[in-house]
């Protein structure tokens, strides 16, 4: 089991990065959350679960041991797997997962592509008790949000003009969004232009 990784970033993705870890390159499987707190040639260090099926081996990364945790149980309800659970976390931030499951809020929880109103259910009644042990990350600052998601559309080979210009222009609507709110907005802007 592969549970962590520290390595220079050699590639940021949309849905992955590549970490290369003493000469070899890992391809990880991130929320966009995640990937916004990486910059390419420089060192990153992952929370990692490695999941094994017949013709595949995936790697999925997480900033943190908690998210990881989340993640491994998500997957334990049924009908779970590792893709819709990290849409889950890709949807809905780790708090407000919990506090959807908590409240029992099918209407949050339905948000997840892949997660319908018999899924929520099913999601609500088995994690219910077991979410609230888990600890609620805190929320970066407005100008970490800004520099991660600035360097998010860098890697991903938008010029930093236009990335700084459009992720202020998000901010500027709205300066509470989370993190994959704003690089989810600032994608959107930029992929019209």
């Amino acid at each position: 089991m592969i549970s962590s990784l520290r390595g220079q970033v050699q590639h940021v993705g949309l849905d992955h990065a590549v970490v290369e870890v003493g000469g070899v390159g890992f391809a990880v499987q991130m929320t966009p959350t995640t990937l916004a707190t990486l910059r390419r040639g420089e060192e990153a260090s992952l929370a990692t679960t490695l999941v094994v099926r017949e013709d595949s081996l995936t790697l999925f990364g997480f900033a943190d041991a908690e998210a990881r945790e989340l993640f491994g149980l998500l997957q334990t309800v049924s009908g779970i797997g590792p893709r819709i659970a990290l849409a889950t976390l890709a949807v809905l931030e780790p708090d407000k997962l919990r506090h959807a499951l908590a409240e029992g809020n099918i209407t949050v929880l339905t948000q997840v592509p892949g997660i319908g109103k018999k899924g929520a259910e099913r999601l609500i009644i088995e994690l219910r008790d077991k979410v609230g042990a888990l600890p609620v990350p805190t929320q970066p600052a407005h100008s970490q949000t800004r520099d991660h998601v600035v360097e998010a559309l860098l890697g991903l080979g938008f010029p930093a003009k236009a990335a700084e210009a459009t992720v202020d222009n998000v901010l500027a609507e709205n300066p509470d969004q989370s993190t994959p709110a704003v690089l989810r907005r600032a994608l959107a802007t930029l992929g019209r232009k």
